[in-house]
């Protein structure tokens, strides 16, 4: 898509954290949206009666949704599964139609309910909504392959034997995580975590274990983008798209035998040629991290590592809150909550806003959203001086 003119001007989120404490049957996708949008509203200081257009991701029924939050008749609406890669998508989507001129001011909402629902994301035999039969992986269950867990699994395991990549080498990722995510208030999973206790953990799919993958939990996210010209008499400092690209890797199973690399690396290469924005330029970086190595392919993919030397990249510190490239400042999917890309997103505006107190990022202007997954998209998000 490349350069754009939008902005977000509002973002909400509910209390992850308090509401996993409680697990709720009746919880639906469709209140934990709609309180995320008042916040969003709340937050950029506007009237619902301002939103003219309505995407939603993991919430089924739009009409429902829109009765529900009293938007009657929006210009452009729409809803997008729920798969972590329509985070990234559903953006894009929003920037195209308010530069198309099809709508000026559009809420994107995301709930989920799936640790109340009982969601497995897999292992169930290819039965489930969320389980790798979305992908038609059929014949791959027989061996186990029934979760995208499984297939990055192996993509790792293929990533360390050809670099040479020993054992625990993803620790600092989980641990980084845990970190950042003891000062986020709304952050799901607080409690210490050390590098024995990650080496001790059992393992899910070898050789990734418990504290490299995603949880699963309740939530909602709600993001409002309008036109950076729109967004400059809203209430809170502009955070502009600066640039947005993606590109699909499209197969009928998750594994890919480069890692997602040829796609990525196009993507990269389309971003920075549109932002004028490279590695050096970034701030933060939020990396969707369903399953932790996908954050070393993500760091060799977008430049920031080089090939075969994110595990070494990742190491003393550097991704920490104070080191040289700040990730998953919230806590990421495996501490804060897995909202499946809306969260990190969310984090990147907060972080160019410095709202983030103890977690804050010293003086950041520009933060980048990437997902590398069978959808690659990637955001450069830049506050507006």
């Amino acid at each position: 898509m490349g350069q754009t003119k939008a902005a977000v001007i509002g973002v909400g989120t509910t209390d992850f954290s308090a509401i996993y404490r409680q697990k709720d049957p009746f919880r639906t996708e469709y209140a934990l949206g709609l309180e995320a949008l008042d916040l969003a509203v709340a937050d950029a200081g506007i009237s619902k009666d301002d939103i003219d257009g309505v995407l939603l991701s993991r919430i089924d029924g739009y009409e429902m949704f829109c009765s529900m939050a009293g938007l009657r008749y929006p210009k452009v609406v729409n809803t997008y599964e729920g798969a972590g890669r329509m985070a990234g998508v559903v953006i894009q989507h929003a920037v195209a139609l308010i530069e198309a001129g099809l709508a000026t001011t559009i809420a994107c909402v995301y709930g989920n309910n799936g640790r109340s629902a009982g969601a497995t994301y897999g292992g169930d035999g290819g039965g489930g909504a969320y389980n790798a039969r979305l992908n038609d992986a059929k014949f791959d269950m027989a061996y186990g392959m029934t979760s995208p867990g499984a297939y990055v699994s192996m993509m790792y395991r293929r990533y360390a034997h050809d670099y040479n990549v020993p054992d625990g080498a993803l620790a600092p990722i989980a641990l980084s995580n845990r970190a950042n995510a003891q000062k986020n208030p709304i952050a799901v999973m607080k409690a210490d975590l050390t590098e024995e206790d990650y080496l001790s953990s059992r393992f899910i799919a070898e050789p990734l274990r418990l504290y490299d993958y995603c949880m699963i939990n309740d939530g909602g996210v709600a993001i409002i983008v309008t036109s950076a010209e729109r967004a400059r008499d809203t209430k809170q400092p502009v955070v502009k798209i600066v640039a947005t690209e993606g590109v699909g890797d499209l197969t009928n199973y998750y594994t890919k035998e480069d890692n997602f690399r040829a796609s990525s690396e196009e993507v990269a290469a389309r971003l920075r040629a549109s932002s004028g924005v490279g590695p050096d330029d970034v701030d933060c970086v939020q990396i969707y991290d369903n399953f932790t190595p996908i954050v070393l392919f993500s760091l060799e993919h977008f430049g920031f590592a080089p090939q075969g030397e994110g595990w070494q990249f990742i190491q003393k510190g550097r991704i920490a809150l104070d080191g040289e490239l700040p990730i998953n400042t919230s806590g990421g999917h495996t501490s804060e909550g897995y909202m499946q890309g809306w969260g990190l997103q969310v984090e990147a505006v907060r972080q160019l806003r410095g709202e983030c107190g103890e977690r804050q990022v010293a003086n950041a202007r520009t933060s980048q959203y990437i997902c590398v997954s069978p959808i690659v998209t990637s955001h450069i998000f830049q506050r507006e001086d």
